[in-house]
């Protein structure tokens, strides 16, 4: 496995390879990878001739009062895991390199961008889609793998990769779960023992709501609530940050549940901030 710093040497690689006719394969991430990522880079490994991994832990994606200086690293055991998972390239830049000294462009979707995650972090995914962008545009690959977790973060991406015509074909990789249910993320480790305890219940809500539908209720306003009433009980210690339920592709919000429901959510535990959906339907 290589270990590259530099954007120009990595763009002369993957140069080399698109114009060979090597198929490969993105995978972006910000490191302290747990068993998601290798899920995320054995996907790519299962469908690519090459896979380059970028671990970087991207400025302009956090708010003036988050989470960056904190964001937990482990270059030398990231390493490992990317070389264990047969990842051919690991792409480790510094800021300056990806945003040099007077950056001015940005890459925004913002129409999907607005509700949700958007609300709270309204720079978010203007960070997101610009080094995205120019990973995808260093990297020239056939496709880029993400992990839905993060659903609107994933149709932003898809959104911006078909309207700027890029060659490239975005793609979404299964939620990885602890054995309890709760969605696996680099945060975990901000929980308390309590409140990992009671984290679960993020998703045992939602799925209280898919079980409602099933039984046959079909009114937004009557499933959030219930979602509420399950979290008061079982996640006291949480403070939502958004509760939707949107259609999928357009992440428009729903009155009612139709054929395409997603529950998507966000929830403050401590100094974790948990994000979580479910398909209703």
């Amino acid at each position: 496995m290589q270990i590259i710093t530099s954007k120009d040497e990595l763009q002369r690689l993957c140069l080399d390879w698109r114009c060979s006719g090597v198929k490969t394969a993105l995978v972006p991430t910000m490191g302290y990878y747990h068993t998601g990522h290798e899920s995320l880079m054995d996907y790519a490994r299962q469908r690519a001739d090459k896979v380059i991994v970028s671990l970087f832990v991207n400025p302009t994606q956090f708010g003036p009062h988050e989470d960056l200086a904190a964001y937990p690293r482990d270059l030398a055991g990231d390493a490992e895991v990317a070389s264990r998972m047969g990842v051919d390239v690991l792409f480790t830049p510094q800021a300056e390199e990806m945003f040099p000294q007077g950056h001015g462009t940005w890459v925004e979707v913002p129409e999907l961008a607005k509700g949700l995650c958007g609300i709270s972090r309204p720079t978010h995914f203007r960070g997101v889609c610009t080094v995205v962008m120019k990973l995808l545009t260093l990297t020239l690959p056939r496709l880029a793998v993400f992990g839905e977790k993060d659903w609107q973060q994933l149709a932003i991406l898809k959104r911006m990769a078909k309207d700027m015509c890029l060659p490239v074909s975005i793609e979404g990789s299964p939620i990885i779960r602890e054995k309890d249910g709760l969605a696996m993320s680099s945060r975990n480790i901000y929980l308390t023992p309590e409140e990992r305890k009671q984290a679960p219940a993020l998703q045992l809500g939602l799925q209280h709501a898919r079980d409602l539908v099933a039984q046959g209720e079909r009114d937004v306003e009557k499933l959030r609530a219930a979602i509420r009433g399950y979290w008061q009980q079982h996640l006291p210690t949480g403070s939502v940050d958004y509760l939707e339920i949107v259609h999928p592709e357009t992440l428009a919000p729903l009155e009612s549940v139709g054929r395409d429901a997603l529950c998507a959510a966000a929830v403050k535990v401590g100094r974790a901030r948990l994000i979580d959906n479910l398909k209703l339907v």
